[in-house]
């Protein structure tokens, strides 16, 4: 028997490239799995479900898993274990890039978990992993049994010399302008994830529209897969509520759930709510009975009819606002004492403090995954404690939201950094959430600009975020500007999009909904303009009209110099032992790249000229007439041996220790002193003659003059 004889291969070309999709051969007990090459990029495929739904939730239980094995690019991994650990933050955002187009196409009542498994096998850096996981993803569930609303594809738009390339290169992607990842159905876009350098709106809305058109030939590539092998969808135990609860709850406190929710106030309103819904337990604890967890569903249901009724049919937003309306907006930099910079950003009760931290480029983040990039100069990091929705919740440590939301106000900020020779620094950014109400990442991208501003980073323009909301009903649809925490939970769309007055750096798009048309995504982004702009304009700017002109006391300075390659072993010393006296005795830090490049960071101005002194000493040789710091090492009955730079020393005769006539060496200095010394000499035959007397005289009168 063929153990293979349900093997099948399928192919086709995206963008240049072969994409080849094998199935029958790999992972035969998973619900549904293929093996995806696009190139010679391999991801193994693998979809699942359980038999059963998980009792006790109110949620549809998804899972999507990417996992990169550095195998797959001929690495061993650096840990300790040499396994790979959990998984690494590219990981992580591509597991998220990859369950918001898939999530809204499966049933919104289906309790049964489903886990899509991706494994990243071997990699080509001309074909993206990500766009072929999403890809894989696609075929493992569209050929497998469980109940779901796809194909879906996926392709990654670049923007290079004004045109538009779908699966750019590395080459090519070194040099884009944006890095858009946009998935669709064969009718509708499903989702966005884009990173850009200052793009317009209408150029980044016409390259949306090209990806579709590619998109749609893979979609029908999965769509001509499914039907030859495709397997029937099982069906499941669809969650309801009790027969006639909803409609008993409506007519009980509809009207008095509606009155509880119209105020701008998260918690009076939860505290309303709250209310009611003690009311509505209390009325049908004996027709309904332990139907605690169920009424609340119904309540939550009621809320979600009252939020989209209010906002399609009246045009009205709970809080009272316009759907063009924005929440109140405040910004103030320079909250924080002692940091680097710090800003803070208030849209309504959500409320986010960033704090900037500078440090030398050798602290860049250094990076252990399957891409060629292995440093990261800018960081950004996003806490979401419990305190800021009011729950008594212990930090447990970043989790993918906390990640992603990270990662996209990261995104946000990069195209307006200066670069590393311009501004050589590595930069943190840290923005807490102090308070949540809605659009706590964009939130967090404001408040990034002002810190940013304040820690005297000279960025190109300052960056402002905001989202937009959506709300269906059947052919019908409205969208409005900056939606608060329930309308992003009871709405169809988040649609987030950070920029410029001059274009767009990135987007997020996460819906609901089984995909946007085109209409929505020009209104959409006609919404998020005017939002941005008016951040930018009305309220970042009169915070803080430019970049502070000098760095905080607290911040590190930086002295640059380029060593010569064959000088850079006498810099460091054996073991390092030259570089690391130089960094305690002078209280700076050093970094010294291979290429020779050499940054002093200092705090006390005094102590990095002292050590880029040395440093220069060390490798030009010492120059006549510049005073050191130096110790004592040897005395002889004419004068004193002292160590001005690591390894080099000269003589101070005594006749040079001081202005007075000395009688033996001992009167004035003894080994291990430290004493200034003026360099006066250096003979034909590199001896160094130095003077105490000089030195001392030199530094009154630099004392005297100031």
């Amino acid at each position: 028997m063929n153990i293979y004889e349900n093997y099948r291969k399928f192919e086709t070309t995206v963008a240049g490239r072969p994409l080849v999709v094998e199935t029958g051969k790999f992972a035969g007990l998973a619900n549904g799995s293929a093996m995806i090459r696009y190139g010679e990029t391999c991801v193994l495929a693998c979809a699942t479900a359980s038999e059963k739904p998980r009792d006790g939730i109110d949620f549809f239980p998804l899972a999507v898993d990417y996992e990169e094995k550095l195998y797959s690019v001929g690495r061993i991994p650096g840990s300790f274990m040499k396994r790979e650990g959990k998984p690494s933050e590219k990981a992580i955002l591509t597991a998220r890039v990859i369950d918001r187009p898939i999530r809204p196409l499966f049933p919104k009542d289906m309790r049964n978990d489903v886990v899509v498994s991706l494994t990243l096998m071997a990699v080509d850096q001309d074909c993206s992993p990500d766009i072929t996981a999403m890809i894989g993803a696609s075929v493992a569930i569209s050929i497998s049994d469980i109940p779901w609303k796809g194909p879906i594809g996926g392709v990654l738009l670049g923007y290079v010399d004004g045109e538009y390339v779908i699966n750019p290169t590395e080459e090519q992607r070194a040099v884009s302008e944006m890095a858009v990842t946009v998935a669709a159905s064969a009718d509708k876009i499903v989702m966005i994830e884009a990173g850009a350098n200052e793009i317009p709106d209408d150029v980044m809305y016409n390259g949306i529209l090209e990806a579709h058109k590619e998109i749609k030939k893979i979609v029908e590539f999965i769509e001509g897969i499914k039907a030859e092998i495709g397997k029937p969808k099982f069906e499941y135990e669809a969650h309801t509520l009790p027969e006639g609860m909803l409609e008993d709850i409506i007519a009980f406190a509809g009207e008095k759930i509606k009155v509880a929710m119209k105020t701008d106030d998260k918690d009076v309103r939860d505290a309303q709510v709250a209310a009611v819904t003690a009311e509505i337990e209390a009325e049908f604890a004996e027709k309904y009975p332990d139907s605690s967890a169920a009424i609340g569903e119904a309540v939550y249901k009621i809320e979600k009819m009252i939020v989209r009724d209010m906002i399609i049919n009246d045009h009205e937003r709970v809080d009272g606002r316009g759907l063009e309306d924005i929440r109140p907006l405040y910004a103030e930099a320079g909250i924080l004492p002692r940091v680097h910079g710090s800003g803070l950003f208030s849209r309504g009760q959500t409320q986010v403090l960033t704090i900037a931290t500078l440090g030398s480029i050798s602290e860049a983040q250094i990076l252990d995954g399957v891409d060629n990039e292995e440093t990261k100069r800018y960081m950004h990091h996003y806490n979401m404690p419990g305190y800021s929705t009011g729950e008594a919740k212990s930090n447990r440590g970043a989790g993918r939201r906390e990640i992603g939301h990270g990662a996209l106000a990261e995104r946000s900020l990069v195209p307006v950094l200066p670069s590393v020779e311009e501004f050589p620094y590595a930069i943190r950014l840290v923005s807490e959430v102090l308070s949540s109400n809605g659009s706590t990442s964009q939130g967090s991208v404001c408040g990034s600009t002002l810190a940013l501003m304040d820690a005297g980073v000279p960025i190109k323009a300052p960056v402002a975020g905001i989202s937009c909301g959506l709300v269906t009903d059947e052919d019908r649809w409205i969208t409005m500007v900056d939606i608060q925490g329930l309308e992003d939970f009871y709405g169809d769309m988040d649609f987030k999009v950070a920029g410029t007055m001059k274009g767009i750096t990135s987007i997020q798009m996460d819906i609901k909904v089984d995909g946007l048309s085109y209409e929505i995504i020009k209104k959409a982004f006609e919404q998020t303009k005017a939002g941005r702009e008016k951040i930018i304009n009305e309220i970042i700017l009169k915070a803080i009209p430019a970049p502070r002109a000098e760095l905080s006391e607290y911040a590190p300075k930086i002295l640059s110099y380029k060593i010569p390659t064959d000088k850079i072993r006498e810099v460091i010393g054996t073991g390092g032992k030259v570089i690391q006296r130089i960094t305690a005795e002078n209280n700076v830090k050093i970094n010294v790249e291979d290429d020779g490049s050499c940054q002093v960071l200092y705090v006390n101005k005094e102590n990095g000229e002292n050590a880029m002194r040395i440093i220069r000493t060390i490798v030009e040789g010492p120059e006549i007439g510049t005073i050191y710091k130096a110790k004592v090492t040897r005395l002889m009955n004419f004068g004193a041996f002292a160590e001005f730079v690591p390894g080099k020393e000269g003589l101070v005769h005594i006749s040079q220790l001081d202005e007075r006539r000395v009688g033996k060496v001992e009167d004035v200095v003894n080994v291990g002193d430290e004493i200034w010394i003026k360099v006066t000499e250096i003979d034909d035959q590199g001896r160094i003659n130095l003077s105490r007397k000089e030195a001392l005289r030199d530094l009154i009168a630099q004392q005297n003059n100031q």
